[in-house]
């Protein structure tokens, strides 16, 4: 993974989990790595590891079980909503930057229109 350098890195690795957990790269109630294998994956500081599994047990994205290690959250829900989170943040980075071109909105609608006709399909979930 590369990282962007104004973003801190456990912030970056955060929204990576995430996007694996919504894609169901990781399933509910899966296990997950553990903070030295997350460490060597991402090659970062061991505690920076740590801080990201606190970080997602406080969002409850994860939860930890003594001695057995980290699990993804088996709350379906849970799942969802930060699917629909990281939808609205792209879609608000979208508007944002379309906004900062000084595009009408009609125009935006029309480009994406012509963006989707030219598109194959292949990876946009049906």
């Amino acid at each position: 993974m590369e990282f962007d350098n104004n973003i801190p890195i456990y912030i970056q690795v955060i929204h990576d989990i995430k996007q694996d957990i919504v894609t169901g790269v990781l399933g509910l109630g899966d296990k997950m790595s553990s903070g030295r294998d997350l460490a060597l994956k991402y090659k970062i500081n061991p505690n920076t590891a740590n801080r990201i599994y606190r970080e997602l047990e406080a969002q409850e994205i994860c939860y930890t079980k003594r001695g057995l290690g980290t699990f993804v959250t088996e709350d379906g829900e849970r799942v969802s909503q930060i699917r629909k989170d990281m939808a609205n943040e792209l879609l608000e980075q979208f508007i944002s930057g379309m906004s900062k071109l000084g595009l009408p909105k009609n125009e935006i609608f029309l480009l994406l229109e012509e963006k989707f006709e030219k598109y194959d399909g292949t990876d946009i979930a049906q």
